[in-house]
């Protein structure tokens, strides 16, 4: 019998994580949601991309800086329980695990959707079962298989952005796009910023979490070769490579077509009505290419089955660091002979089954409740990076111990991130997105409570044995 393995095993190379730190914040959001932020903020809405952008590489410089320190399972959470304390590891861990249980739940239903343009005979809940099964199989087998299968799906959904602007390039040179397709469009029409600086401002929270997911890369790097000089490369090259992918996307788009042609696409709407409406389609419409609307439908399937598969490795690497912290069952932190958490993967998987049967039962009200606790969560997770950050830093300093890939602009940079990341709040408050900013506090409450429960049974425990 095999003898079992202690940890987990470094099987992404230096291209898996390259591709999983860009393909984990380009997903169905740049596709079909720029519209409305199009909308908001005009063609200022590229200047919100490059603030959004800056605050995201911030705080990847701050997760990168302590990864590389310490590339152990569990990412920031396991950082937030040595070096903040117990509740703030506890928060963190679950947080993040919930999360990306809401988010896998979310995109597992939209394969579906996307199934349901070619296919609309086949019921919602038979391809739910045949993704589920194929990416849960991905992601049990080897961490190898899984960085291979992410690595081919980004590279899809990267080559259609690269594959768009080459197009619109041609197309705005060329003049092939017709007489209303000129650079100056990024200023006509009202102006750069046609709604004022509040459009820019209200926009801001739709930009910022399109660029949730970046921290994959800090997920993945207990499972990295050589992590020292894979993870700050990765880090550093993310930031100009999405801003070439939203910033230089957006641009092409503002140029072939006047801000205020380009339609919202309503949540509300058939998947038909939604496409027709993406910037992406009217592109590929203009090149010529009648089948635009299918190409886009295999990019944002590949985009939901990448984000999923994401997913399920989150939360199985993250419900495994918690169970090696004492903060979950000791049973998931148990790995299988190719050294993958598989009691991990099962329970995380199993959580997203019964998320898209509550979605199924409650097809209203349940998925407006998930969506805004999907937004309060990551809001808290980036909050709990940057505190996190301080923190560590603050050990280092006292230790001396030496950094190999320091965050920028410390403490600044880790200032300026909170105090954004409170502004987003403001800005969901003001822009009727009441629900997302009263339930943060709320779930952190609520968590507090499981963690005060968890001690409690604890010390029950121990005084029963005496």
């Amino acid at each position: 019998m095999p003898e079992q393995p202690q940890h987990l095993q470094r099987g992404l190379s230096n291209r898996h994580i390259q591709l999983i730190a860009l393909g984990g914040a380009v997903g169905t959001g740049l596709f079909l949601g720029t519209a409305s932020t199009i909308k908001m903020a005009g063609p200022s809405v590229i200047l919100a991309y490059l603030i959004g952008g800056l605050i995201a590489f911030f705080i990847m410089r701050q997760l990168g800086e302590m990864m590389v320190q310490e590339p152990v399972a569990g990412s920031f959470s396991n950082l937030a329980f040595k070096y903040w304390g117990p509740l703030p590891g506890f928060l963190s861990g679950w947080n993040y695990w919930f999360l990306y249980i809401m988010v896998s739940m979310s995109e597992l239903t939209a394969c579906a959707v996307y199934v349901q343009h070619w296919f609309p005979e086949i019921p919602q809940w038979l391809s739910i079962t045949i993704f589920f099964i194929l990416i849960n199989i991905i992601n049990l087998t080897a961490v190898r298989i899984y960085g291979e299968a992410e690595f081919w799906f980004s590279i899809i959904k990267v080559s259609a952005i690269i594959g768009m602007i080459i197009f619109g390039s041609y197309l705005l040179l060329s003049g092939s796009a017709g007489p209303e397709s000129r650079i100056s469009n990024l200023w006509e029409h009202g102006g750069f910023f046609p709604n004022g600086m509040h459009g820019l401002f209200i926009s801001l929270a739709v930009v910022t979490f399109s660029f949730g997911g970046l921290e994959l890369v800090g997920i993945a790097a207990a499972e990295t070769k050589d992590p020292q000089k894979t993870i700050p490369k990765a880090v550093n090259q993310v930031l100009v490579r999405i801003l070439i992918f939203y910033v230089g996307a957006l641009t092409v788009l503002l140029a072939l077509y006047p801000w205020d042609q380009i339609g919202i696409v309503p949540h509300d709407v058939p998947w038909e009505e939604s496409m027709a409406a993406s910037p992406f389609v009217k592109i590929f419409n203009n090149i010529g290419i009648p089948a635009a609307a299918h190409i886009l439908n295999f990019v944002v399937l590949t985009a939901a089955m990448s984000v999923y598969n994401s997913g399920v490795f989150c939360n199985s690497r993250m419900l495994y660091g918690l169970a090696l912290q004492g903060n979950a069952p000791k049973a998931f932190a148990k790995l299988s002979a190719r050294g993958v958490p598989v009691r991990a993967i099962m329970l995380s998987s199993t959580a997203t089954m019964l998320c898209i049967l509550l979605n199924a039962v409650m097809p209203g009200r349940a998925l407006a409740i998930l969506v805004s606790l999907v937004v309060a969560a990551l809001a808290i997770n980036w909050l709990v990076i940057c505190f996190t950050h301080i923190k560590f830093r603050i050990a280092m300093q006292r230790q001396g111990n030496r950094l190999v890939f320091k965050a920028l602009a410390y403490p600044f940079s880790n200032i300026l991130c909170l105090l954004f990341i409170l502004t987003i709040f403001y800005i969901l408050w003001i822009t009727g997105q009441k629900l997302a900013v009263m339930l943060a506090p709320l779930w952190v409450v609520f968590v507090c409570c499981g963690y005060a429960l968890k001690r409690f049974a604890k010390l029950a425990l121990i005084r029963s044995r005496r």
